[in-house]
């Protein structure tokens, strides 16, 4: 999946991003994952870590019996540890947890992931050291990237199998990526100027008992939807230029007296990008309505929208919640165990993120539809082709968007459904969190391919229609376009034209660009 921001190279000189557990935001997230803005740790926060760390020692030097530190894990934890082993029960749960499989997380992910795992140790609940949890730290702002295969999580107790990877090189074991190379995970942090720690008691389950992998993914699977959806109204409001749609249905009259702000957000984008078109048409001039495709785009694209905010809304709290297990409370002397490692929040978010965004690429598919049908286009070539029958022009790209739609449709189908019983049924309800977040990833990259056919295709049929006509705004997203792909004149493949626009459309630039005209987009 490609970046909403660009990778800028790693300036320490600029403002970093403090942890303390409480305060991280998407935007945040996206200035360390892409732009490698520095992080540091609050020092209140630090006090709070070393506080819970004197608690955790004071447990092991008595005795006392707490799951994941003088006992077993899972359907172990009846089985009581001596403090003489607490440290090896820590390097052993890494080890043996590490066993997740599939193609490595992308490095955006994998530094979204370290971010997020920081600033949940930074609420001080975990008892993990300041020196490990400084460790990590560091290797977030000196680019060691663990390698952290994506298929093996439950999504409850935790992401365990794939973060217990991203513990493994802390330990100076397992590999990680730096600059561009894969090495071993010592040879990483050496190479970095840094070195391993040995985990001590509590640690080891600190690192991997949380929903930091799921919630990395959703985080920036988030931040690209909210650039796509805003996108989509920029192409939408192209077709239907191209297909001489009519804006009345887009009036505020018609949306404040069903006032959804999202619905009414997204007709006020259609009638600014609209604004100074010469080819839209009014009721009754060419034909009273339009489809529902270009007519409902404001109660469609809208809903879309409010999908979006409920899953921003899920993904704030997750990025400053306390998420392992045990808690340490350290005012109130209290060690608890419970279950904020369950991704259950986040599975339903991620699912109807797939769901929410799947429905943008569902009534793209029907507007390009209707660009290449010549009984749904008013007057345009068939298959926008400029010899038709010698040409197939735009045909097979209809074909091609609605195969990445129906792929949609089996990929939206809700993880957060599913739950398989581990650990002899002690952990007997999951949550399926990671796999959700996964697809939502891969429905996103569907959206922006069935974007970039349509805005292909809006193109061609602006080349019969006018281009002269073209409201200011979509006509910078034109522009955008042409300078990118230039007219199908004969026949060619379009295939690296639908990824290159579709890597462009996820980028931000072009949305930037139009913004320049019309202001900021709801």
């Amino acid at each position: 999946m490609a970046m909403v921001y660009k990778q800028q190279e790693n300036d320490l000189e600029a403002t970093p991003v403090v942890l303390d557990g409480v305060q991280l935001i998407p935007e945040l997230v996206a200035s360390v994952v892409y732009d490698h803005v520095p992080v540091g740790l609050d020092e209140q926060a630090l006090q709070r870590v070393i506080a819970c760390r004197n608690m955790v020692e004071e447990l092991v030097a008595t005795g006392q019996v707490v799951y994941g530190i003088t006992t077993g894990f899972g359907k172990f934890s009846d089985v009581t540890i001596s403090p003489q082993d607490a440290v090896q029960l820590q390097v052993n749960l890494i080890r043996s947890h590490a066993c997740a499989v599939g193609r490595p997380l992308p490095e955006p992910t994998v530094r979204a992931l370290m971010l997020l795992r920081a600033n949940a140790l930074a609420k001080g609940y975990s008892g993990i050291r300041p020196v490990t949890l400084q460790l990590l730290i560091d290797c977030i702002n000196r680019g060691v990237h663990p390698v952290v295969p994506e298929q093996g999580s439950l999504g409850a107790s935790g992401d365990l199998a794939p973060l217990s990877h991203l513990a493994l090189v802390l330990m100076g074991e397992g590999e990680a990526f730096y600059k561009g190379e894969r090495l071993p995970g010592e040879k990483a942090l050496a190479t970095a100027g840094l070195k391993p720690i040995s985990l001590q008691a509590k640690e080891g389950l600190a690192l991997i008992n949380g929903t930091q992998i799921m919630t990395s993914i959703g985080t920036l699977a988030l931040i690209q939807s909210q650039s796509l959806a805003k996108i989509a109204d920029v192409v939408a409001s192209l077709t239907v230029e191209c297909l001489r749609g009519i804006p009345e249905a887009f009036a505020e009259e018609v949306h404040q007296v069903r006032p959804y702000p999202e619905q009414i957000g997204v007709a006020k984008n259609l009638c600014k990008l609209l604004k100074g078109s010469k080819l839209t048409t009014r009721q009754g001039e060419l034909r009273v309505q339009d489809a529902y495709s270009l007519r409902c785009l404001p109660q469609v694209h809208g809903a879309t929208r409010q999908v979006l905010a409920y899953v921003q809304d899920k993904i704030a709290i997750e990025m400053n919640a306390a998420t392992d297990n045990p808690l340490l409370f350290v005012e109130k002397g209290l060690v608890i165990s419970g279950g904020n490692f369950h991704g259950q929040p986040i599975a339903f978010a991620m699912d109807f993120l797939k769901i929410g965004m799947s429905e943008l690429a569902n009534i793209s598919e029907r507007r390009t539809e209707r660009l290449v049908n010549p009984a749904l286009s008013g007057g345009l070539p068939a298959f926008l082709s400029h010899q038709p029958g010698m040409n197939s022009g735009m045909m097979i790209a209809q074909y091609v968007s609605a195969s990445i739609v129906s792929e949609n449709k089996v990929l939206a189908h809700p993880s957060s459904v599913d739950s398989i019983p581990s650990s002899a049924n002690q952990e007997d309800h999951v949550s399926m969190g990671t796999t959700a977040a996964r697809h939502a990833v891969q429905v996103i990259d569907n959206v922006s391919k069935v974007l970039a056919i349509e805005l292909i295709c809006a193109a061609e049929a602006a080349e019969f229609v006018g281009t002269e006509g073209l409201a200011p705004a979509t006509r910078v997203l034109y522009d955008k376009l042409r300078a990118l792909v230039p007219p199908v004149l004969e026949d060619r493949s379009t295939s690296r034209d639908i990824e290159n626009v579709a890597t462009a459309l996820l980028e931000g630039e072009w949305l930037q660009a139009v913004e320049a005209v019309t202001g900021k987009l709801f």
